[in-house]
């Protein structure tokens, strides 16, 4: 298979997944030894997709997928892109670290969805059918802090993200990583977490469910 094809083929077992269930990742921070190739099936593993059908109408109401920016993604794709855009040694330790720091302070998803009507899609647009919500397993649920519109995905964009289409629109949405008490919007320990779309034609649930028992790491070393 040609690295070119691959992502559609994680994009596929990602769909796959989300209809078969999906098993446990771990969100604590820790070093990890990936190779330029391992990126699809790390893709796979924080990519879930989802939809909502009205029976009542039989039609469409909304298509759904994300991929969880987790520490483990970030370190993934920092690796992929190093390797496809010829980055030095110190380039890629560089976007690693500003990557994984930014981990600490933001929980990001790249998202692409499709809906009966464009624009009732457009998170960013007030008239938006859908609101967007992270809620862990106690049901505590946090808005964005950020959501942006990306009305043209590079090449990068659409090769490492292989649910953009032309019939999609893409998002990046952020949340915060704690609470305003300092408790942490997901923690190490819960069940799981759900990314959720809601209003007043339906709902869709993305969950990723946690390993609670992956062993704290020890203090990171980025070489």
């Amino acid at each position: 298979m040609t690295r070119s094809a691959a992502p559609i083929a994680a994009l596929l077992a990602a769909l796959t997944l989300a209809a078969c269930g999906t098993t446990a990742v771990s969100i604590r921070p820790a070093a990890r030894s990936f190779t330029p190739d391992d990126y699809d099936d790390i893709y796979g593993r924080w990519t879930r997709a989802e939809d909502e059908f009205a029976f009542g109408r039989l039609e469409d109401i909304l298509h759904v997928t994300a991929t969880f920016e987790s520490w483990e993604f970030r370190w993934a794709y920092v690796i992929r892109y190093a390797a496809d855009y010829a980055l030095q040694t110190e380039e890629r330790t560089r976007l690693l670290r500003s990557s994984l720091a930014d981990a600490q302070e933001r929980h990001r998803f790249f998202v692409t969805m499709i809906g009966n009507r464009y624009r009732e899609s457009d998170l960013t647009d007030e008239r938006s059918a859908w609101r967007v919500l992270l809620v862990d397993a106690s049901g505590r649920q946090v808005r964005p802090i950020e959501v942006t519109h990306l009305r043209r995905p590079g090449a990068a964009e659409r090769v490492y993200f292989p649910s953009i289409s032309v019939h999609r629109q893409t998002f990046r949405i952020a949340f915060p990583t704690q609470h305003p008490d300092g408790t942490p919007v997901i923690s190490p320990d819960d069940s799981h977490v759900v990314l959720r779309f809601t209003g007043a034609e339906g709902r869709v649930d993305l969950r990723w469910d946690i390993d609670a028992s992956a062993p704290a790491a020890p203090p990171l070393v980025i070489e």
